[in-house]
Protein backbone atom coordinates (compact mmCIF):
# COMPACT_ATOMS: atom_id res chain seq x y z
CA UNK A 1 0.00 0.00 0.00
CA UNK A 2 2.84 2.33 0.85
CA UNK A 3 4.46 1.47 -2.51
CA UNK A 4 1.25 2.20 -4.39
CA UNK A 5 0.75 5.45 -2.55
CA UNK A 6 4.27 6.56 -3.34
CA UNK A 7 3.85 5.58 -6.98
CA UNK A 8 0.61 7.48 -7.16
CA UNK A 9 2.26 10.54 -5.72
CA UNK A 10 5.12 10.33 -8.26
CA UNK A 11 2.71 9.93 -11.13
CA UNK A 12 0.70 12.88 -9.87
CA UNK A 13 3.78 15.07 -9.68
CA UNK A 14 4.85 13.93 -13.14
CA UNK A 15 1.45 14.94 -14.45
CA UNK A 16 1.80 18.40 -12.96
CA UNK A 17 5.20 18.78 -14.54
CA UNK A 18 3.84 17.82 -17.95
CA UNK A 19 0.80 20.12 -17.71
CA UNK A 20 1.15 23.20 -19.93
CA UNK A 21 1.85 26.46 -18.19
CA UNK A 22 -1.22 28.65 -18.02
CA UNK A 23 -1.28 31.04 -20.98
CA UNK A 24 -0.50 34.67 -20.26
CA UNK A 25 -3.61 36.88 -20.32
CA UNK A 26 -4.06 38.77 -23.59
CA UNK A 27 -2.96 42.37 -23.91
CA UNK A 28 -6.14 44.46 -23.71
CA UNK A 29 -6.73 47.49 -25.93
CA UNK A 30 -9.83 49.52 -25.16
CA UNK A 31 -10.76 51.51 -28.28
CA UNK A 32 -13.35 54.21 -27.55
CA UNK A 33 -15.11 56.41 -30.10
CA UNK A 34 -18.29 58.50 -30.28
CA UNK A 35 -20.01 57.50 -33.54
CA UNK A 36 -22.12 54.57 -34.75
CA UNK A 37 -20.60 51.29 -35.87
CA UNK A 38 -22.06 51.80 -39.36
CA UNK A 39 -19.96 54.91 -40.04
CA UNK A 40 -16.50 54.86 -41.67
CA UNK A 41 -14.77 55.16 -38.30
CA UNK A 42 -17.02 52.57 -36.70
CA UNK A 43 -16.40 50.07 -39.50
CA UNK A 44 -12.65 50.70 -39.46
CA UNK A 45 -12.45 50.24 -35.68
CA UNK A 46 -14.10 46.82 -35.99
CA UNK A 47 -11.79 45.95 -38.89
CA UNK A 48 -8.79 46.86 -36.73
CA UNK A 49 -10.13 44.61 -33.97
CA UNK A 50 -10.61 41.70 -36.38
CA UNK A 51 -7.17 42.03 -37.93
CA UNK A 52 -5.32 42.40 -34.64
CA UNK A 53 -6.99 39.48 -32.90
CA UNK A 54 -6.53 37.28 -35.97
CA UNK A 55 -2.90 38.22 -36.60
CA UNK A 56 -1.78 37.99 -32.97
CA UNK A 57 -3.69 34.72 -32.48
CA UNK A 58 -5.35 36.00 -29.36
CA UNK A 59 -2.29 37.61 -27.77
CA UNK A 60 -4.09 40.95 -28.09
CA UNK A 61 -7.76 41.58 -27.43
CA UNK A 62 -9.40 44.76 -28.73
CA UNK A 63 -12.61 45.98 -27.10
CA UNK A 64 -14.37 48.60 -29.22
CA UNK A 65 -16.75 51.00 -27.47
CA UNK A 66 -18.80 52.99 -30.04
CA UNK A 67 -21.46 55.67 -29.56
CA UNK A 68 -19.81 57.30 -26.51
CA UNK A 69 -20.62 54.13 -24.57
CA UNK A 70 -17.36 54.42 -22.61
CA UNK A 71 -16.41 58.11 -22.82
CA UNK A 72 -17.98 61.22 -24.31
CA UNK A 73 -16.17 63.78 -26.44
CA UNK A 74 -14.82 65.88 -23.61
CA UNK A 75 -13.79 62.93 -21.46
CA UNK A 76 -11.95 60.65 -23.84
CA UNK A 77 -8.69 62.56 -24.33
CA UNK A 78 -8.17 62.87 -20.58
CA UNK A 79 -8.97 59.17 -20.17
CA UNK A 80 -6.33 58.30 -22.77
CA UNK A 81 -3.68 60.42 -21.10
CA UNK A 82 -4.48 58.79 -17.75
CA UNK A 83 -4.26 55.31 -19.29
CA UNK A 84 -7.91 54.44 -18.60
CA UNK A 85 -8.32 53.74 -22.33
CA UNK A 86 -5.58 52.79 -24.75
CA UNK A 87 -6.82 53.94 -28.16
CA UNK A 88 -9.07 56.66 -29.58
CA UNK A 89 -9.90 58.18 -32.95
CA UNK A 90 -11.06 61.71 -32.01
CA UNK A 91 -11.88 64.35 -34.56
CA UNK A 92 -8.95 66.61 -35.36
CA UNK A 93 -10.82 69.62 -33.95
CA UNK A 94 -10.48 68.21 -30.42
CA UNK A 95 -6.73 68.66 -30.22
CA UNK A 96 -7.20 72.39 -29.88
CA UNK A 97 -8.43 71.64 -26.35
CA UNK A 98 -4.94 70.31 -25.57
CA UNK A 99 -3.38 73.53 -26.78
CA UNK A 100 -2.42 71.98 -30.12
CA UNK A 101 -3.83 74.83 -32.19
CA UNK A 102 -2.24 73.84 -35.47
CA UNK A 103 -4.66 70.90 -35.71
CA UNK A 104 -7.44 73.45 -36.11
CA UNK A 105 -6.13 74.08 -39.63
CA UNK A 106 -8.32 71.14 -40.63
CA UNK A 107 -11.36 73.18 -39.54
CA UNK A 108 -10.65 76.15 -41.80
CA UNK A 109 -13.47 76.42 -44.35
CA UNK A 110 -12.54 75.42 -47.89
CA UNK A 111 -8.86 74.90 -46.97
CA UNK A 112 -8.93 71.60 -48.90
CA UNK A 113 -10.31 72.02 -52.43
CA UNK A 114 -10.56 68.24 -52.94
CA UNK A 115 -9.59 64.84 -51.55
CA UNK A 116 -6.33 64.75 -53.48
CA UNK A 117 -4.99 67.80 -51.62
CA UNK A 118 -6.26 66.39 -48.33
CA UNK A 119 -4.43 63.10 -48.89
CA UNK A 120 -1.25 64.92 -49.88
CA UNK A 121 -1.37 66.66 -46.48
CA UNK A 122 -2.40 63.79 -44.20
CA UNK A 123 -0.19 61.18 -45.86
CA UNK A 124 2.82 63.46 -46.30
CA UNK A 125 5.32 65.38 -44.21
CA UNK A 126 2.76 67.96 -43.03
CA UNK A 127 0.60 65.27 -41.50
CA UNK A 128 3.56 63.53 -39.86
CA UNK A 129 4.81 66.74 -38.28
CA UNK A 130 1.39 67.48 -36.82
CA UNK A 131 1.10 64.02 -35.25
CA UNK A 132 4.60 64.39 -33.80
CA UNK A 133 3.37 67.40 -31.78
CA UNK A 134 1.16 65.07 -29.72
CA UNK A 135 4.07 63.22 -28.15
CA UNK A 136 4.68 65.94 -25.58
CA UNK A 137 1.16 65.22 -24.31
CA UNK A 138 1.86 61.52 -23.81
CA UNK A 139 0.05 60.63 -27.02
CA UNK A 140 1.28 58.83 -30.13
CA UNK A 141 -0.47 59.47 -33.44
CA UNK A 142 -0.72 56.42 -35.70
CA UNK A 143 -2.86 57.47 -38.66
CA UNK A 144 -5.48 59.83 -40.07
CA UNK A 145 -8.94 58.46 -40.79
CA UNK A 146 -11.08 60.32 -43.30
CA UNK A 147 -14.78 61.09 -42.91
CA UNK A 148 -15.25 63.47 -45.80
CA UNK A 149 -16.67 66.94 -46.23
CA UNK A 150 -19.53 68.48 -44.29
CA UNK A 151 -23.01 69.65 -45.18
CA UNK A 152 -25.13 72.21 -43.33
CA UNK A 153 -28.56 71.35 -41.94
CA UNK A 154 -31.42 73.35 -40.42
CA UNK A 155 -35.19 73.38 -39.98
CA UNK A 156 -35.78 76.36 -42.25
CA UNK A 157 -35.01 76.65 -45.98
CA UNK A 158 -31.26 76.44 -46.49
CA UNK A 159 -29.26 77.20 -49.60
CA UNK A 160 -27.35 80.45 -49.19
CA UNK A 161 -25.08 81.74 -46.40
CA UNK A 162 -27.68 84.30 -45.31
CA UNK A 163 -30.09 81.45 -44.53
CA UNK A 164 -28.13 80.67 -41.36
CA UNK A 165 -28.32 84.17 -39.94
CA UNK A 166 -29.66 84.12 -36.40
CA UNK A 167 -29.59 80.31 -36.14
CA UNK A 168 -28.17 78.43 -33.16
CA UNK A 169 -25.75 75.95 -34.73
CA UNK A 170 -24.15 73.01 -32.98
CA UNK A 171 -20.40 72.73 -33.45
CA UNK A 172 -17.51 70.75 -32.05
CA UNK A 173 -15.44 72.75 -29.55
CA UNK A 174 -13.15 74.72 -31.87
CA UNK A 175 -12.30 78.40 -32.13
CA UNK A 176 -12.21 78.05 -35.90
CA UNK A 177 -15.71 76.58 -36.03
CA UNK A 178 -16.94 79.30 -33.69
CA UNK A 179 -15.53 81.93 -36.06
CA UNK A 180 -17.07 80.11 -39.01
CA UNK A 181 -20.60 80.25 -37.60
CA UNK A 182 -20.15 83.85 -36.49
CA UNK A 183 -19.06 84.79 -40.01
CA UNK A 184 -22.39 83.39 -41.21
CA UNK A 185 -24.34 85.39 -38.61
CA UNK A 186 -25.15 82.25 -36.59
CA UNK A 187 -24.59 81.50 -32.91
CA UNK A 188 -22.17 78.58 -32.33
CA UNK A 189 -23.23 76.09 -29.65
CA UNK A 190 -20.53 73.54 -28.70
CA UNK A 191 -22.10 70.19 -27.81
CA UNK A 192 -20.96 66.58 -27.46
CA UNK A 193 -21.82 64.52 -30.51
CA UNK A 194 -23.92 62.12 -28.42
CA UNK A 195 -26.21 65.02 -27.41
CA UNK A 196 -26.83 66.45 -30.89
CA UNK A 197 -29.98 64.55 -31.88
CA UNK A 198 -31.76 65.47 -28.65
CA UNK A 199 -30.63 69.09 -28.96
CA UNK A 200 -32.06 69.28 -32.49
CA UNK A 201 -35.26 67.52 -31.49
CA UNK A 202 -35.91 69.80 -28.52
CA UNK A 203 -34.91 72.98 -30.34
CA UNK A 204 -31.89 73.67 -28.14
CA UNK A 205 -30.08 74.16 -31.44
CA UNK A 206 -31.52 74.93 -34.88
CA UNK A 207 -29.02 73.13 -37.02
CA UNK A 208 -25.61 71.56 -37.36
CA UNK A 209 -22.81 70.57 -39.74
CA UNK A 210 -21.76 66.99 -40.44
CA UNK A 211 -20.63 64.63 -43.16
CA UNK A 212 -23.72 62.85 -44.53
CA UNK A 213 -22.76 59.53 -42.92
CA UNK A 214 -22.85 61.08 -39.43
CA UNK A 215 -26.05 62.97 -40.21
CA UNK A 216 -27.84 59.84 -41.40
CA UNK A 217 -26.47 57.32 -38.89
CA UNK A 218 -27.58 59.52 -35.98
CA UNK A 219 -30.99 60.06 -37.63
CA UNK A 220 -30.53 63.82 -37.62
CA UNK A 221 -32.42 63.98 -40.92
CA UNK A 222 -35.52 62.97 -38.95
CA UNK A 223 -35.29 66.24 -36.99
CA UNK A 224 -33.81 68.46 -39.74
CA UNK A 225 -35.94 69.52 -42.71
CA UNK A 226 -33.24 71.05 -44.91
CA UNK A 227 -29.70 70.15 -45.93
CA UNK A 228 -27.35 72.16 -48.15
CA UNK A 229 -24.41 70.28 -49.68
CA UNK A 230 -21.88 73.02 -49.03
CA UNK A 231 -18.80 70.78 -48.58
CA UNK A 232 -17.45 73.78 -46.68
CA UNK A 233 -15.39 71.95 -44.09
CA UNK A 234 -13.59 68.71 -43.49
CA UNK A 235 -14.09 66.13 -40.75
CA UNK A 236 -11.25 63.74 -40.09
CA UNK A 237 -9.88 61.79 -37.17
CA UNK A 238 -6.48 60.88 -35.77
CA UNK A 239 -6.00 57.36 -34.49
CA UNK A 240 -4.03 57.80 -31.29
CA UNK A 241 -2.70 55.67 -28.45
CA UNK A 242 -1.34 56.24 -24.97
CA UNK A 243 2.42 56.55 -25.63
CA UNK A 244 3.49 54.82 -22.42
CA UNK A 245 1.23 51.86 -23.18
CA UNK A 246 2.48 51.66 -26.77
CA UNK A 247 6.14 51.70 -25.75
CA UNK A 248 5.51 48.91 -23.25
CA UNK A 249 4.38 46.50 -25.97
CA UNK A 250 6.66 43.79 -27.35
CA UNK A 251 8.24 44.84 -30.65
CA UNK A 252 6.50 42.11 -32.66
CA UNK A 253 3.10 43.13 -31.27
CA UNK A 254 3.73 46.78 -32.17
CA UNK A 255 4.67 45.78 -35.69
CA UNK A 256 1.45 43.80 -36.05
CA UNK A 257 -0.62 46.67 -34.71
CA UNK A 258 1.04 49.09 -37.12
CA UNK A 259 0.33 46.81 -40.07
CA UNK A 260 -3.27 46.43 -38.93
CA UNK A 261 -3.67 50.22 -38.63
CA UNK A 262 -2.49 50.63 -42.23
CA UNK A 263 -5.07 48.12 -43.43
CA UNK A 264 -7.85 49.53 -41.25
CA UNK A 265 -7.04 53.03 -42.53
CA UNK A 266 -7.46 51.85 -46.11
CA UNK A 267 -10.81 50.31 -45.11
CA UNK A 268 -11.91 53.54 -43.41
CA UNK A 269 -11.06 55.76 -46.35
CA UNK A 270 -12.75 53.44 -48.86
CA UNK A 271 -15.88 53.38 -46.72
CA UNK A 272 -15.92 57.16 -46.16
CA UNK A 273 -16.54 58.09 -49.77
CA UNK A 274 -18.98 55.24 -50.34
CA UNK A 275 -21.01 55.72 -47.15
CA UNK A 276 -21.29 59.48 -47.51
CA UNK A 277 -22.71 59.08 -51.01
CA UNK A 278 -25.12 56.39 -49.83
CA UNK A 279 -26.17 58.39 -46.77
CA UNK A 280 -26.95 61.51 -48.79
CA UNK A 281 -29.07 59.44 -51.17
CA UNK A 282 -30.93 57.88 -48.24
CA UNK A 283 -31.62 61.31 -46.76
CA UNK A 284 -33.10 62.36 -50.11
CA UNK A 285 -35.16 59.17 -50.34
CA UNK A 286 -36.56 59.66 -46.84
CA UNK A 287 -38.64 62.58 -48.18
CA UNK A 288 -38.36 64.12 -44.72
CA UNK A 289 -35.46 66.39 -45.62
CA UNK A 290 -35.02 68.57 -48.68
CA UNK A 291 -31.44 68.35 -49.96
CA UNK A 292 -30.06 71.31 -51.93
CA UNK A 293 -27.24 70.50 -54.36
CA UNK A 294 -25.55 73.85 -54.84
CA UNK A 295 -24.40 75.39 -58.10
CA UNK A 296 -20.80 76.53 -58.53
CA UNK A 297 -21.96 80.14 -58.14
CA UNK A 298 -23.74 79.33 -54.87
CA UNK A 299 -20.68 77.52 -53.50
CA UNK A 300 -18.62 80.62 -54.33
CA UNK A 301 -21.00 82.69 -52.19
CA UNK A 302 -20.32 80.38 -49.23
CA UNK A 303 -16.60 80.56 -49.88
CA UNK A 304 -16.61 84.37 -49.90
CA UNK A 305 -18.78 84.54 -46.78
CA UNK A 306 -16.26 82.37 -44.94
CA UNK A 307 -13.06 84.05 -46.14
CA UNK A 308 -12.87 86.27 -43.02
CA UNK A 309 -12.38 83.14 -40.89
CA UNK A 310 -8.94 82.60 -42.42
CA UNK A 311 -7.89 86.14 -41.55
CA UNK A 312 -9.21 85.85 -37.99
CA UNK A 313 -7.24 82.65 -37.41
CA UNK A 314 -3.89 83.93 -38.68
CA UNK A 315 -2.76 84.69 -35.13
CA UNK A 316 -3.93 81.29 -33.86
CA UNK A 317 -2.74 78.80 -36.48
CA UNK A 318 0.79 78.74 -37.90
CA UNK A 319 1.00 80.87 -41.05
CA UNK A 320 3.69 78.52 -42.35
CA UNK A 321 1.31 75.56 -41.96
CA UNK A 322 -1.50 77.30 -43.82
CA UNK A 323 0.94 78.36 -46.52
CA UNK A 324 2.25 74.81 -46.93
CA UNK A 325 -1.29 73.47 -47.43
CA UNK A 326 -2.02 76.14 -50.01
CA UNK A 327 1.19 75.21 -51.82
CA UNK A 328 0.10 71.56 -51.82
CA UNK A 329 -3.20 72.65 -53.36
CA UNK A 330 -1.38 74.67 -56.03
CA UNK A 331 0.89 71.72 -56.89
CA UNK A 332 -2.07 69.39 -57.20
CA UNK A 333 -3.99 71.87 -59.35
CA UNK A 334 -1.00 72.29 -61.67
CA UNK A 335 -0.66 68.53 -62.04
CA UNK A 336 -4.35 67.99 -62.81
CA UNK A 337 -5.16 67.30 -66.50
Amino acid sequence: MKYLSALGLLLGLHGVALAPASAAPPILIKFSHVVDENTPKGIAALEFKRLVEERTRGRVKVEVYPNSSLYKDREELEALQLGAVQMLAPSLAKFGQLGMRDFEVFDLPYIFPNREVLKAVTQGEIGRQLLAQLEDRGILGLAYWDNGFKVMSANTPLRLPADLKGKRMRIQPSRVLEAQMEALGATPIPLAFSDVHTALETGLVDGTENPPSNLYSKKMHEVQKYVAVTNHGYLGYAVIVNRKFWNSLPADIRATLERSIVDATRKNDDEAEKLNTQALNKVKESKNTKVAILTAAEVELWRKALEPVHRRMESRISKELISSIRKAAAVQAAAAP
